[in-house]
């Protein structure tokens, strides 16, 4: 990349986040493995990781306050390029979790690949990994619990409860999340 490409990538960043932005994102970036440029917007309460021993990526990515990201000792947690996770949302990982590019995670959304602990002490504790494609939005309030896969440029609604695995361009919501609509139906020909 040359000089005056790298210097206009720079100064677009500045325009769009502020450089106390860019301040926080540094500072919280320094509990990922590894990471892009990371801008931190909302102020106060600062994002938080328990990080307990397993993998935090991210790509260029923006967070706001109050985000939460708890790592188990095995867990892997893939955030890609683009992807923003907006106040209070809660990521549990303790498997795997994989969120792509450029989504949209909406306040106070809780997603998580593990159950935490068994329902009594004959039953183990299962943990199942949550995949994201994609350029997903995902509304606010919305839980996505362990083994769901959320196909690319799926929306889920406000207040979902997401149980199985959704297709890519649909949208779903309810609790449990059911079909709404098809974002990108097959093409109808009229004589």
């Amino acid at each position: 990349m040359n000089e005056n490409n790298f210097l206009h990538k720079i100064i677009l960043r500045l325009r769009k986040y502020s450089l106390r932005e860019h301040l926080a994102g540094l500072w919280f970036s320094k509990n990922f493995d590894n990471s892009g440029y990371i801008v931190v917007t909302g102020g106060r309460p600062m994002p938080k990781v328990i990080h307990k021993g397993g993998k935090l990526l991210a790509g260029n990515c923006q967070f706001y306050s109050g985000v939460r990201l708890e790592i188990g000792p095995k867990g892997t947690l893939l955030i890609g390029n683009g992807s923003y996770l907006n106040r209070n949302t809660l990521i549990v990982c303790e498997e795997h979790v994989e969120i792509g590019k450029n989504c949209k995670i909406a306040w106070d959304v809780i997603i998580m690949d593990s159950d935490l602990h068994p329902i009594d002490d004959s039953t183990p504790i299962v943990n199942k990994p949550v995949r994201i494609g994609d350029g997903v939005w995902i509304g606010c309030r919305t839980i996505i619990l362990k083994g769901v896969t959320i196909g690319a440029g799926a929306v889920v609604a406000a207040g979902s409860v997401v149980t199985k695995s959704i297709p890519p361009k649909t949208v779903y919501g309810g609790s449990p999340a059911k079909l709404i609509a098809e974002l990108d139906p097959p093409s109808v020909v009229h004589a």
